[in-house]
């Protein structure tokens, strides 16, 4: 009976991460060094 609800608790888990809205990457950061010119 444990492993019956161990199973039905990760799959609630992983169900509840479905539909989240938001980026699912991390955003790009801008590149903030400058370039030394010759």
């Amino acid at each position: 009976m444990k492993i019956f609800w161990s199973v039905v608790f990760a799959s609630l888990l992983f169900l509840g991460g479905c539909g989240q809205k938001g980026p699912l990457y991390l955003p790009e950061q801008p590149d903030t060094t400058t370039e030394q010119g010759e």
